[in-house]
């Protein structure tokens, strides 16, 4: 059998400008987040906009004709959607009534390096160790972080094992996905994710908003949640699955890794939170660590590398 054609510079760019729509999309969402649940429920949070989001994508569903997914794609959209539509939302939101956004940024800032491991699980390839090396790396850089109080350190607190499950769920969702948007499509993908969850989300966000009535919260909350839930639920991964299923996965992937900055950047401007001289080097570690995991995982070697000259010639 032979191995695909590598991607041309054309496709190649065209896959990582919407991958990095995406990200500046996502990169929104850690302070956006904390904004919502501080008048917010923190489930009604993490399961309404999952909610909005489905009827939006139900809606686009419907008026294009979309083909229903086989047996199997429903298994596999069964994992994108508890991967990126309930666990990374429900536990971020539960993470965030307690940790700062800049905290949650760096935790979170390890999952290039999760969704570069995650892909190479679910391909079944065989990376260097120079990969394994550098993403155990990044995963004890940001338990590390974590874990440091005040410069000194301290048991991970309930809210950076959430974030951390957060981190392993969306590698998953995003690996997955990223796969299955090659048969059924980028924003076919995350929408028929959206739908399957839709009984549990409403259910979850019913149940939270009859527990905490009357529901009320400033207008910057709800603007919040508008966002959270039609771009950071839908749009957004219309962009960052497109630029997957675009390719090459592995080096559209490493546009993740400005998602990171750009969040620390909109905790500064948007929350006016102190970005620490500690803040910044978790953030640069973990940054660093993922970036060499995912460019490792991206470099073809050996058998690959020859198979890819010879396709190329």
């Amino acid at each position: 059998m032979s191995s695909p054609r590598p991607a041309s510079p054309a496709t190649l760019t065209r896959g990582l400008w919407w991958g990095m729509l995406g990200v500046t999309a996502f990169s929104f969402t850690v302070p956006l987040t904390h904004i919502a649940v501080e008048t917010l429920p923190p489930v009604f949070v993490g399961a309404g906009r999952a909610v909005v989001a489905a009827v939006l994508a139900a809606i686009a569903l419907v008026v294009t004709r979309q083909r229903r997914p086989s047996g199997r794609q429903w298994a596999r959209l069964a994992v994108v959607a508890a991967g990126v539509v309930v666990g990374f939302p429900m536990l971020t939101s539960l993470a965030l009534t307690t940790a700062s956004a800049s905290h949650g940024a760096v935790v979170i800032a390890v999952l290039p390096a999760a969704t570069a491991v995650a892909a190479v699980v679910r391909g079944r390839e065989r990376p260097s160790r120079s990969f394994w090396i550098a993403a155990g790396l990044g995963a004890v850089a940001a338990i590390a972080f974590a874990a440091l109080n005040g410069g000194a350190f301290a048991p991970l607190q309930g809210s950076d094992l959430l974030l951390l499950a957060a981190v392993v769920a969306a590698a998953i969702g995003y690996a997955e996905g990223g796969m299955l948007s090659r048969e059924l499509g980028s924003w076919q993908t995350v929408s028929w994710a959206l739908v399957l969850a839709s009984p549990l989300m409403v259910s979850l966000a019913a149940g939270s908003a009859w527990a905490a009535a009357p529901v009320s919260a400033p207008p910057e909350a709800w603007l919040s949640f508008a966002y959270l839930s039609v771009i950071s639920m839908f749009l957004g991964f219309f962009a960052w699955y497109r630029g997957l299923a675009i390719g090459p996965m592995a080096q559209v992937s490493q546009v993740q890794l400005v998602q990171p900055v750009l969040t620390l950047a909109w905790v500064a401007l948007i929350l006016h939170e102190h970005i620490t001289a500690l803040t910044v080097i978790g953030g640069l570690a973990v940054i660093a660590c993922a970036g060499i995991a995912v460019r490792t995982r991206a470099r073809p070697t050996g058998r690959r590398r020859d198979e890819h000259r010879a396709a190329a010639g």
